[in-house]
């Protein structure tokens, strides 16, 4: 469960370093969470979220790669849907760079995030997209 609430926190701390409105010093203080909820949260929780976090934009460009490499043909990178480009990186960061936590894991997790914060299809696409970025790797 402390994965699953990291994974999220992570996620939303993306979307929101993606739409500008949150620096990095920021999102890895969590702050944004709420004192109330985060003084609530594990210690456990937050350093995988940071992680992620981390990680995830350390490593921007090559997740990017790895996302419009495995992206069907009819789909422009620049157009993907901000909520579903976060979580595919969040997701895809794990796949390619920590070799310690199995695929599926880690792409069952994105659909169930895709599910609460995607649109109706949202999992259905970022499925495919990790299953196919997990096969190339």
């Amino acid at each position: 469960m402390a994965r699953r609430k990291g994974r999220i926190i992570a996620f939303q701390a993306l979307y929101s370093w993606e739409m500008g409105n949150t620096d990095l010093d920021n999102l890895l203080s969590f702050e944004w969470v709420g004192e109330e909820k985060l003084s609530k949260m594990d210690d456990d929780v937050l350093t995988f979220a940071r992680l992620l976090v981390s990680g995830t934009i350390e490593h921007l460009e090559e997740i990017d790669n790895a996302i419009k490499a495995n992206l069907n043909e009819n789909w422009d990178f620049s157009r993907l849907n901000k909520v579903d480009l976060a979580i595919l990186r969040i997701s895809a960061y794990p796949i390619l760079f920590q070799k310690d936590i199995h695929p599926s894991i880690v792409i069952d997790e994105a659909i169930d995030i895709s599910k609460e914060f995607g649109t109706d299809d949202s999992f259905k696409f970022i499925n495919a997209v990790l299953d196919s970025i997990r096969k190339a790797g």
